[in-house]
Formats: C-alpha cells, sequence, structure tokens
C-alpha cells in the first residue's frame, strides 16, 4: 500500500481509489471465502471426515477461539496500521479457504479451520472499525445496508456458480475451495496495491478500554453472539443432517437467501434510518424468537423440508437487521474508542462461542428441539435488553435510564 492520506481530502481522488471503494471491494471479497467454506463444510465434513454432531461442535468452538481472541487486534494496531491490518488478514482468510480441501481429517480440518478463522474474525474486527469511521452518521444506515448488498451480489455469483457446474463438471471441493480463497486473496493483494492508506481525522486510541457507559453495547453483543452460534453451527447442519441435502441443494438454498438479502438488505438500512435502533432491534428479536421456536416445531412435530428451507431465509432476513446494532455504538461512542471498543465488542461477541458449539453438539444427540428453545430463549433476553436503548441514542444519553446533558448556551 502506498502513502498515507488524509480522510477528508479523498474526494480529490478518483473514485475507484476513494475509501468507501476499498469498503465495497472488501465487503465483496471476504463473503466470497466464507460463504463458499460455509455452503460446502456440512457435506466436506460428513463425506470426508465422517463427522458427527459432537465433531461439528468442536469444530466451531475450535472456529470461534480468534473471535474471543480479537481483543489481540489492540495490540497488533500499536505497530500496524488498521487498514494493513484488515487487508493482511483478509489474505490469510483467502489462502487458508483454498488450502482447506487438503487436509481432509479432524486435525486437519481444525488447523486450517483456525488460520481462517484468525484471517476472518481480525478482519470482521477491523472492518466494522473502519466502516464507522470513514462513513458519515447521518448515511451510515443506508451505506451499510448497500456494503451488505454487495457482499451478497459477490457471493451469489460465487454461489450461481457452484449450483450450475457441480454436477455438470463433477467438480470437486478441493477446485471450489481453491477458487473462492483464491478470488479473495487476490482481492486483498489489490487493495493493497491500488489504495493509499487513509488516515482518518480523530486518532484511534491503542489500548484496552472497557467503558461502563457502553454496557448496553457490550450486553447486546453477548447475547447476539451466543445466540447466532445456533444458527451458524445447527441451522445449516440440519438441512445436511435431517433431510439430506447435497452440496448443490444446500448452495441452492443460501442462494436465495442471497437473492433476499440483496433486494432486502437496502431496504433494512432505510427501516433502521427511519424507525430507529431501537424499533428495528425489537422487530428483529421478535422475529427470532418465532422463527427459532418454529426450528423446534421442525423436530417437535416432524414439519417437512420447505418450511425448514423457508424458516433458514427467513432467519437471515431478520440477521440482517444486526446493523442497527452497529448504528447504535456509532451514535454513542467517542471517535476515538471506535477500533479499541470494536475489539473488546468483537470478544464480547465470541466468549459463548467458544464453549456453546461443544456443549451444544452434546445436547443436539440428545434434543435437536432443546437446542432451537434455548436460541429462542436467547432471542428474548436480546430482545428485554433492546427496549433499554433510547429512541435518540447519543453519547451521555446510551441508556432509557441517562439523560442527554443539555448543550451550554452561547
Amino acid at each position: 500500500m502506498r502513502r498515507i492520506f488524509p480522510l477528508n481530502d479523498a474526494d480529490q481522488l478518483p473514485l475507484w481509489r476513494r475509501p468507501i471503494a476499498l469498503l465495497f471491494l472488501m465487503a465483496m471479497g471476504m463473503p466470497v471465502a466464507f460463504s463458499i467454506w460455509s455452503a460446502l463444510l456440512n457435506n466436506f465434513v460428513v463425506e470426508v471426515a465422517n463427522f458427527q454432531g459432537d465433531d461439528i461442535g468442536l469444530l466451531h468452538t475450535v472456529r470461534e477461539i480468534p473471535g474471543f481472541l480479537a481483543i489481540g487486534v489492540i495490540l497488533i494496531l500499536m505497530v500496524v496500521r488498521e487498514q494493513v491490518l484488515g487487508l493482511s488478514a483478509l489474505l490469510l482468510l483467502g489462502v487458508s479457504t483454498a488450502v482447506t480441501a487438503w487436509f481432509p481429517t479432524l486435525g486437519g480440518i481444525l488447523m486450517v479451520t483456525t488460520f481462517s478463522s484468525i484471517g476472518f474474525h481480525y478482519f470482521e474486527t477491523v472492518n466494522q472499525s473502519l466502516q464507522l469511521q470513514w462513513i458519515d452518521k447521518a448515511k451510515a444506515p443506508q451505506t451499510l445496508g448497500w456494503l451488505m448488498s454487495a457482499g451478497s451480489a459477490a457471493t451469489l455469483v460465487a454461489y450461481v456458480l457452484v449450483v450450475m457446474t457441480w454436477k455438470s463438471f463433477d467438480l470437486s471441493f478441493n477446485t471450489v475451495y481453491l477458487m473462492s480463497g483464491g478470488f479473495t486473496a487476490l482481492v486483498a493483494i489489490y487493495c493493497m496495491v491500488a489504495f493509499p492508506q487513509f488516515e482518518a481525522p480523530n486518532p484511534q486510541i491503542k489500548k484496552f478500554i472497557l467503558r461502563r457507559r457502553y454496557g448496553l453495547y457490550y450486553a447486546l453483543q453477548f447475547m447476539a453472539g451466543a445466540r447466532r452460534q445456533i444458527f451458524v453451527v445447527f441451522a445449516g447442519f440440519m438441512m445436511v443432517e435431517r433431510f439430506g441435502f447435497e452440496v448443490h441443494e444446500v448452495t441452492s438454498l443460501y442462494l436465495v437467501t442471497l437473492i433476499a438479502n440483496m433486494l432486502i438488505a437496502p431496504v433494512l438500512g432505510k427501516i433502521v434510518h427511519l424507525w430507529g435502533e431501537r424499533r428495528a432491534l425489537v422487530f428483529e428479536y421478535t422475529g427470532l424468537i418465532c422463527v427459532f421456536l418454529a426450528y423446534g416445531g421442525v423436530y417437535w412435530f416432524g414439519w417437512g423440508v420447505a418450511i425448514a428451507a423457508t424458516l433458514y431465509v427467513v432467519d437471515h432476513i431478520f440477521f440482517g437487521l444486526a446493523l442497527a446494532l452497529k448504528t447504535y455504538f456509532q451514535k454513542i461512542a467517542d471517535p476515538a474508542d471506535i477500533a479499541p471498543t470494536a475489539a473488546v465488542a468483537f470478544t464480547i461477541n465470541h466468549i459463548a462461542a467458544v464453549f456453546l458449539p461443544v456443549l451444544l453438539g452434546l445436547l443436539w444427540l440428545y434434543s435437536p428441539f432443546a437446542v432451537f428453545i434455548l436460541a429462542a430463549c436467547m432471542a428474548f433476553v436480546s430482545l428485554c435488553l433492546s427496549l433499554l436503548i433510547p429512541r435518540h441514542p447519543m453519547a451521555g444519553h446510551e441508556t432509557i435510564f441517562t439523560r442527554p446533558v443539555a448543550a451550554p448556551a452561547e
């Protein structure tokens, strides 16, 4: 990457070299590797490594450990710039995904997953920080919605290629992993070469901070991480284990989900802008409670594959409203706190992820129904917490129990 360039002067650059272009490229580069890895994972571990519920739980526990250690980003930022770290992490994710099929054993999969997870979680930590620093608050919900849509569009192309070519060309896991991971790695390298290093006007604090006034944000992050683990680990696994989905069928389901996200993500941004974070999150968590209860019904009442697949798509749509959590923090945060708090929040988000997958993997062997009922309970706790968000959050007015300080008269 080239010289340091002030963010306030970025309008002088051609559009393809501005910060927003970099954010869009990163938003499109990361999901290709991560989504293809996820789409093939359940079939890969079942067909090649003979995984069962406890094995998949262990794998996802190992995958989430780097997320729990995302606080280490603060230490790295003492010697490496955020933009450099983010793109280096993106490169690591791409390379690790590319070689996944070279290690078709439990130990090998755990090893390569650890490296790809370091890349993914460190990239996401830095990426969220850069988004909140580089995007104007007034435009944040809409812009974040468009970034989500761009990521979905890139992954859509990858999924279409997998669906159309998996059986027609008798593709192997190795071929698809090499192509998807290689694409992400090339995007990272291009971004390192094509863009200058942007300098935000507010220098970031490069030390560990844990502020009391961010307490509600921390609590929401913790519950979001715990709740999401159940969906990430077991919703897709259910489609393979219970309904016998093959690779092209799983990818087709992901494809439908992506199309829905592409169309709806910008709308979700507008919803957050118009409704505010409180109402958007209340709507999300209420919907997730219903979805998780319905997941339980798939096992309790023996509902068919059509209902399960529909729930999977609806689940993803509701999760898209999580961008309201980002904009809530952007509104209450000191601008200098964004990078260190992003790292702390990412760690808090992954506390439950370290132990929940393996424990719930064991519970899954006994009762998948119980796993999804537990997820519904977690969504209910999140709903209660979201009711503490004020209608117009800002620094000094982070919860309904605090009141904004009036500006002094001039």
